[in-house]
């Protein structure tokens, strides 16, 4: 019998920094699927704490992250109350002092403008120290450069980077990237995945097309 890697483990493998997320989650508006993985030299299991910032669930937003997502060290998601009041003249959070001040301005967190769920997609790599705003959408099998600030929706397969980031490529063409969405190896079984890894990992890209239009013959 095969030993297939276990999604509801903490720590998938000995080196002591790579956490599987969606079990050390805890905030009800946090969703991540199986074996996505933050690596961490410092902290993997604190990423709810250190990497998803301003998020106070009774503000109606969602973090969504697919499976099989490369999450690096230092990345970092924004959620919605991290905004200030744009609509006024000043952005000044007056009412979170309290006293006059909070009897004279309407409360805090109805000011905020919302931008939406932020949703990463399935086998997403995000490099090390990369910024997501608030409301942004990433399309499944996209690679985020190192160090980018993400202020836009990414397509499915694009490369992104920079502040703001922006687009790069396109990791592969049209047809395989519609064959690869056709596909969505990220939710075969676990025995069917094993089958196919050496498919997945192979950079004869040719010959991968071939393979993906038999599979999605079958479907």
């Amino acid at each position: 019998m095969q030993r297939i890697p276990d999604p509801n483990v903490v720590f998938p493998n000995s080196y002591g920094t790579t956490c599987f997320l969606k079990n050390v989650i805890t905030a009800p508006n946090i969703l991540v699927g199986d074996y996505t993985y933050y690596d961490d030299p410092v902290d993997p299991t604190g990423f709810e704490k250190n990497n998803v910032l301003f998020n106070w669930p009774e503000f109606g937003d969602r973090l969504i992250i697919g499976k099989f997502c490369s999450i690096a060290s230092g990345t970092q998601f924004l959620m919605n109350t991290a905004n200030h009041r744009i609509s006024s003249v000043t952005t000044y959070p007056f009412h979170v002092f309290g006293g006059a001040w909070e009897e004279h301005t309407p409360p805090h967190l109805e000011q905020l403008p919302f931008k939406g769920d932020t949703v990463v997609g399935n086998d997403v790599w995000i490099g090390r120290e990369s910024l997501i705003m608030p409301g942004v959408k990433i399309g499944d099998g996209a690679i985020i450069a190192a160090r980018s600030v993400v202020t836009k929706d990414v397509g499915a397969y694009h490369v992104v980077g920079g502040n703001p980031a922006k687009f790069l490529k396109k990791r592969f063409s049209e047809d395989l990237i519609d064959l690869l969405l056709q596909v969505k190896w990220w939710d075969f079984a676990p025995e069917k995945l094993v089958g196919i890894l050496p498919l997945l990992c192979s950079s004869d890209l040719e010959q991968v097309k071939k393979r993906l239009q038999d599979i999605v013959a079958t479907l």
